[in-house]
């Protein structure tokens, strides 16, 4: 597949760091190859917007989120508010439309990998059954390891073909707070699942030369499965 699906453990876990990083990466280092970006289903402002603001994507807004609701809520609950349905056939013609467009897709799922897509289907039923590869983004922080290793239980349960674990300082860390909270080794042991790096605190997200170069720090033979590695 040339697609991979960045999730996490939960809302804010740095989903979209992850994803601008390795968009930023492919922009400076694969030049030549095409990439595309998808926020499938969005509610509220957020994603959609910041990859039109940073990237020269050449898609149109309904290529980047074939679904949006306006309220910022779970999209079956954001759906029913605006009496509509979330139509994941509409999203599936995107995604497989813009894969055959494209060298390589990026996709950012919404909230946590157990977040509701429909009133029966959550994100990790979603990434089963479209069987796209996918990254779990982890945050840095107390309890870390037991979200890592409910997420990945629930992967399996759901058939996700999880490719590996990114964890992400979501506010400034010290290399012992992330060695406590977030210990690689442990992690991998409790899951059987790489981590394939840490994502440090960016104060300035919007930095792409710096999120290129912290990309370049992640093992992107498993993440950028068609890139050329620097």
């Amino acid at each position: 597949m040339n697609a991979l699906l960045i999730t996490g453990t939960d809302t804010e876990a740095g989903k979209t760091v992850l994803t601008t990083a390795l968009a930023a990466y492919w922009q400076k280092y694969c030049s030549g190859r095409s990439l595309g970006i998808m926020k499938p289903i969005q509610s509220g402002v957020g994603d959609h917007e910041w990859y039109q603001q940073l990237f020269s994507l050449e898609q149109s807004a309904e290529e980047i989120t074939p679904l949006y609701f306006q309220a910022p809520l779970a999209p079956p609950i954001a759906a029913i508010k605006e009496n509509r349905h979330v139509d994941l056939a509409v999203v599936w013609q995107a995604y497989t439309a813009l894969c055959q467009r494209r060298d390589f897709v990026l996709v950012e799922a919404l909230g946590g990998l157990g977040s509701p897509v429909t009133e029966e289907l959550t994100v990790a039923d979603l990434a089963g059954e479209w069987r796209i590869p996918t990254v779990l983004v982890v945050p840095v922080r107390l309890g870390a390891i037991a979200q890592a290793v409910a997420n990945v239980a629930l992967a399996r349960q759901t058939r996700v073909q999880l490719v590996g674990i990114v964890l992400n300082c979501i506010q400034p860390r010290t290399d012992e707070e992330i060695a406590n909270w977030t210990p690689a080794d442990l992690i991998q042991s409790l899951t059987n699942i790489p981590v394939l790096g840490c994502l440090p605190y960016l104060e300035n997200p919007a930095e792409l030369d710096k999120l290129a170069q912290v990309a370049s720090d992640l093992d992107l033979e498993c993440l950028l499965l068609t890139g050329n590695r620097q």
